[in-house]
């Protein structure tokens, strides 16, 4: 299988996808075309590993990593992701816990997948490859934890100084010493303008091998596909319906991934992105112009995204905003309504959401009753509660329990270094290692 980039490059084969993350022509890259499924073709599968297996299984046909499909598939879902039925009386509704990963937050499945192909693709000790990540709070931990000792492999993570919760920025900077972290002076457009540019810079390329951990590499978005496909089979097998999605987002990786497991022919019924005061896909669809703004800073800060780089992929999948917009719906929830809805989360489910699943229950309890009677939903869920304990805590009046891996995590010393929000700054960094 084949892929091209958005802006025309390519073709490449899924290895050089993989390894590059970005087109050379700054483009994201998407398969030729994407497979198609019958329900009849995961009829044997019922674990989320065998889902994953068939449903990975055609990207992988010419790769290199043919053979280590399954040992890689084994490494990625080493952890439980269970959708849970919510106690709502008369309605069908549950939730995707994506949070039981190594540092507890759903980016752990497309990290330890990409650390899984790239250390063995690459691994050259000699030559380490760079893994460039910006993070808003929960990615860069999860690709520091997925690359964390590995040979031949560097990252360098950069969030936004002082946009992070005090444990997510522990979790950025507790890693071996072939984790780079910088505190970026700005917003996290800025870390992620600061990785574009850099990885289009051909001399700091050729000298660090860059490629990229973030939602723009097509490696994050493969498997996270797998958990849509997975929980949407169950519900179908038992109900016989598809159910609905609302997926909170931010950069558009996790919830371009829902989309285009439907596209492969998965029981996914509609989908609604749930967003926070970061309205730029909300008037996208309203205006049908695409203006990019600075990103604000709210309670959901992995979310906190101006210009979410997956809209070109969308937009390349599926059309522009008048398009777009009869495949899937938007809503923007602001922090009073998901402070609102952390407190009705505990007092409804028996237990704490973080701020960023609260703004899809916020969506969910502000549907239409035509759509809570015509289909079943379910919540995705993308990070535990425990990381965002100073805004969680206050609002449900009592503690929130660390799970074991959040806890060792927030044990280890940190250390990472501050850098301006321009590209000198980072070469500098770089070379200091």
């Amino acid at each position: 299988m084949n892929f091209f980039s958005t802006r025309g490059g390519g073709p490449v084969s899924l290895d050089e996808a993989l390894r590059k993350g970005i087109a050379s022509d700054g483009g994201l890259y998407l398969p030729e075309q994407l497979p198609k499924f019958a329900l009849a073709d995961f009829v044997d599968a019922n674990t989320m590993p065998e889902v994953a297996t068939i449903l990975l299984r055609p990207f992988f046909v010419a790769s290199a990593l043919k053979n280590d499909l399954q040992q890689i598939v084994a490494e990625t879902f080493s952890f439980p992701i269970p959708t849970t039925r919510l106690p709502i009386a008369g309605q069908d509704v549950s939730m995707l816990e994506l949070y039981h990963g190594p540092t507890a937050a759903f980016k752990d499945v497309g990290a330890g997948f990409l650390a899984a192909c790239l250390s063995r693709l690459e691994g050259n000790v000699e030559s380490p490859l760079t893994i460039l990540v910006a993070t808003s709070g929960d990615t860069g931990g999860a690709v520091a934890a997925a690359f964390d000792k590995r040979p031949g492999m560097r990252v360098v993570v950069l969030f936004p100084d002082g946009r992070v919760s005090d444990r997510q920025a522990h979790q950025l900077c507790c890693w071996s010493d072939n984790v780079l972290s910088l505190k970026v002076q700005g917003a996290f457009d800025d870390c992620q303008a600061l990785v574009k540019a850099a990885m289009s810079d051909p001399a700091l390329s050729a000298e660090h091998r860059f490629s990229s951990a973030n939602s723009i590499n097509i490696g994050r978005l493969l498997p996270q596909c797998t958990y849509y496909a997975q929980a949407s089979l169950l519900h179908h097998r038992r109900t016989g319906k598809m159910p609905g999605f609302i997926v909170p987002t931010g950069n558009l990786g996790n919830a371009s991934a829902c989309i285009m497991a439907r596209e492969m022919g998965l029981p996914v019924g509609p989908i609604i992105f749930a967003t926070n005061s970061n309205r730029t896909i909300v008037d996208y669809f309203d205006s049908l112009e695409w203006l990019p703004r600075d990103s604000l800073q709210t309670l959901a800060s992995a979310m906190d995204v101006g210009d979410p780089s997956n809209m070109e992929r969308l937009r390349h999948l599926i059309g522009e905003a008048d398009v777009l917009r009869e495949q899937v719906t938007v809503s923007s929830v602001d922090d009073e309504q998901i402070g609102a809805a952390i407190k009705q989360d505990f007092a409804e489910f028996g237990f704490a959401t973080c701020p960023h699943t609260a703004t899809a229950s916020h969506v969910w309890r502000q549907l239409a009753i035509d759509q809570t009677e015509s289909h079943d939903w379910i919540l995705v869920a993308t990070a535990h509660p425990a990381k965002f304990e100073t805004i969680v805590e206050p609002l449900i009046g009592e503690a929130v329990a660390l799970p074991p891996e959040l806890e060792e995590i927030l044990s280890r010393p940190a250390h990472s270094i501050s850098i301006e929000p321009n590209l000198d700054s980072l070469a500098t960094a770089l070379q200091g290692q």
